[in-house]
Parts: C-alpha cells; structure tokens; sequence
C-alpha cells in the first residue's frame, strides 16, 4: 500500500515499483488523501476553459488513468486539498483541509483502510514530506499513527478487525546523486543540460537523501509504465518538463531502481535491501 497527499503523487514517487510488484501477482493499492481540489494546471496544454472550473472531476479522471497503467488498485480517503500557502508570512490553510483535520481522525479513515485491504508493506514519505507542503508532511503523520494502530485491537475498534502490517518506508525527495549523473551525461554528450543549474543552487552542506537510503528496488522494466501514467495526469505533469528531459536509455543504464529508506519493521532482514518483502514470507 502506497499512501499519497494527491493525485499524481503515486507517479511521481516510486511508480515503477509499484507496476512491478502489481506485475509479479502482489495486490497493490494506492491511497490517495485528498482530491488535489486547489491544485493548479501546471501544464499550459491543459490550461483551457472548462479545466480549472471542473478540476475536482478532472482529476479523478487523470488518477483512474494513472491507475490503470501502473495496473494497482486505488482508493480515495476523501480529504480536502489544503493548497500550497505562499507569502512571507504564508497565509492561513482554508478551514476544513487536510492538514488542519487532527491526526487521529485522519488516521481512523487510513486504518480502516489497512485494516480492509491488509498489506505487508506500507509506503509514505518521510517526515519532511518530500518537501513541505503541509498535506505531505500530515501524510506522513497520518500513515506513522496508522502504521503502529491498525494491529492494536484497542485502536479504532468500529475500524475492523486488527491487522498488523510488517515494514513502513519512506520514499524521499529528489537524489542528489541520481540528478549528478544524469547531469554529467547531458555534459559528456554535448546536450544542453538542464540539471546545471539546479545542482549549482543546491548547496553541499544539504547532504545528499542517499544516506538514509536502506533499500533499492530494480525496476527499469517498468518506467514506460511510471511515464505513462504521469502522463495520465495531464494537468500536473507537462509532457515537455523535466520528468521527460532524460533519455530513457540513460535512465536504464545509469541509475535502474528506485530507492526507500525502512522506517520500520516487524521482521528481521539485512540491509541493504533490493526488495520491499525481504523478511517476509511469501505466501
């Protein structure tokens, strides 16, 4: 189980493990928290009458596409979208959003969730959300609190019967490493390079998220299947950004897996890891 903020967070983040585990015979499931209701058109093909207006419906659109080509189940939570607040100070979230729903009412949707669908492994993003928008980082609060309540009988008890899952990872933001070589590909062939920039502002002294790395899955196979559908999310993902700058053939050959860092676990395995169900017993 893949627990997300948005729409378009399951293809951004880890979608070919996703495709691959779906593809090997696991039932996988993506749980999306809210309707990406205040998100906006961040593809100027989609920028058009009738889209915003109607972005609620588009978007439930876009995630069913999504799904289908990654090949997983999906589920909504139901919450609202709380925005990206911008401003020095940022203004205040919109009454009724995500992020402002307390913890534990969060939690009781998402374990009754657990509880129904009965996952092994549990996917969400690590404490500082990927990066900070507040419904990433209260899906990171909510999927730790559902994470350690589902298997406890005297949690939720109207939520059904305990179920315990076995690992939780987090998936983090971009890698440093995987970006620098990309980067030098683009300058080794010549190619105009647009990571240049980007790796120039990000200072050193930031460190690099491969260091909290404990597990990377293999799964090359599979990123046509992670482009498709971030391209079923047509109003987030532009199709001539950045997520498609880097050829496929360098992606294959310079960096193949996709990466995870075990937050934590009820089995016993060795690290690093190569793939999510290490220590788990196969049915």
């Amino acid at each position: 189980m893949a627990v997300h903020a948005h729409p378009d967070d399951e293809s951004s983040k880890a979608a070919a493990t996703l495709a691959k585990y779906a593809a090997q015979g696991h039932e996988v499931m993506v749980v999306t928290l809210t309707g990406g209701e205040r998100g906006d058109i961040l593809n100027p093909a989609m920028d058009r009458p009738g889209v915003m207006e109607n972005i609620t419906e588009v978007r439930r659109e876009e995630m069913a596409a999504a799904a289908a080509a990654l090949g997983v189940q999906h589920r909504w939570l139901g919450f609202v979208d709380s925005g990206l607040p911008e401003g020095d100070p940022p203004p205040p979230l919109p009454d009724g959003c995500f992020a402002l729903v307390p913890v534990e009412e969060a939690a009781e949707r998402l374990v009754a969730t657990i509880r129904e669908f009965r996952p092994h492994v549990i996917i969400t993003y690590d404490e500082n959300g990927g990066y900070p928008h507040p419904d990433h980082i209260k899906c990171h609060e909510v999927s730790v609190a559902a994470f350690d309540a589902a298997g406890d009988p005297s949690a939720y008890p109207e939520a059904g019967e305990p179920w315990t899952p076995l690992k939780l990872y987090y998936t983090h933001g971009f890698i440093r490493d995987r970006i620098l070589a990309f980067s030098e590909e683009f300058d080794k062939a010549g190619m105009e390079n647009p990571f240049r920039e980007w790796l120039a502002k990000w200072k050193r002294n930031q460190g690099d998220l491969m260091g909290r790395v404990t597990t990377q899955v293999e799964c090359a196979d599979y990123f046509p299947q992670r482009d498709e559908a971030l391209r079923a999310h047509a109003t987030q993902i532009d199709p001539n950004g950045f997520f498609f700058a880097i050829p496929m053939e360098w992606q294959t050959r310079l960096w193949p897996t996709e990466e995870f860092e075990l937050a934590q676990t009820r089995v016993q395995t060795t690290l690093p890891e190569n793939d999510l169900f290490t220590g788990i017993e196969q049915p």
